[in-house]
């Protein structure tokens, strides 16, 4: 009877194991082609500033795309096709954009793409919102989540770069925002690049949205977290499946 017992035990450890992994592995943070580290809502409610990943860490550079803001707020990442950029304000009205991957940031997401689907995007389609309609309905069969890019020209996009003064505490993201600088920019040709997901929202997304963005403009002089644009004439790509 004893003996009996033991084995008993040992077959739920087992199968509880077995279960425990399955769970683990279909976490929809652990796909291969996409990473995801640390998480927007610990920065913004916990004040978790410092850098959870150093961006010369990431092995592979080729077809590599990513963002987030760089570590305690002071500016905010970008790597577009495995060029990496960090910009930081220098005034009200300008801002520094400097490329490299010696940077590290809170959080941040990443993935290679090799081949893009090139989507004819609808001249109707102007905003950021009427954006993310248009991929949610055009992806509902992808993987989730993905990274997608744009280029082309924009009318104006109005867009941010964190500049948190040293040594400020953060529990809230009002607090985080303390010192961010806003630009607006006009008749552009830029490159944007982001991420879509249903299923991160404070993760890698605000609470309010599927996608988080960044811009760059073509001569690389400014760059940062896209908040609003009006679209001209812009080409969408999705990742090949």
């Amino acid at each position: 009877m004893i003996y009996k017992n033991i084995l008993l035990s040992i077959l739920t450890v087992v199968i509880l194991g077995c279960t425990s992994k399955k769970k683990q592995t279909s976490s929809p943070e652990t796909y291969d082609d996409i990473r995801v580290v640390g998480a927007m809502k610990n920065v913004m409610w916990k004040g978790e500033l410092a850098g959870t990943i150093h961006l010369d860490t990431i092995a592979t550079k080729q077809g590599l795309y990513g963002l987030g803001p760089e570590r305690f707020l002071t500016g905010e990442l970008l790597i577009n096709n495995g060029k990496s950029y960090v910009s930081r304000v220098t005034s009200d009205s300008t801002m520094v954009v400097e490329k490299t991957f010696d940077v590290s940031a809170p959080f941040f997401v990443y993935a290679n793409v090799q081949e893009w689907d090139t989507v004819p995007l609808p001249t109707t389609i102007k905003t950021i919102k009427e954006l993310e309609t248009f991929i949610n309905s055009k992806t509902t069969d992808y993987k989730r989540p993905f990274a997608f890019k744009l280029n082309g020209n924009v009318k104006q996009a109005n867009l941010h770069v964190q500049n948190l003064p040293e040594g400020t505490s953060v529990s809230s993201p009002d607090e985080a925002h303390q010192g961010q600088v806003n630009y607006t920019l006009e008749n552009e040709a830029v490159d944007i690049v982001g991420f879509f997901s249903t299923a991160h929202k404070g993760i890698f997304t605000h609470h309010d949205s599927f996608v988080h963005m960044h811009i760059i403009t073509k001569d690389e002089r400014m760059m940062g977290h896209l908040d609003a644009v009006a679209i001209e004439k812009m080409v969408l790509y999705l990742p090949k499946r």
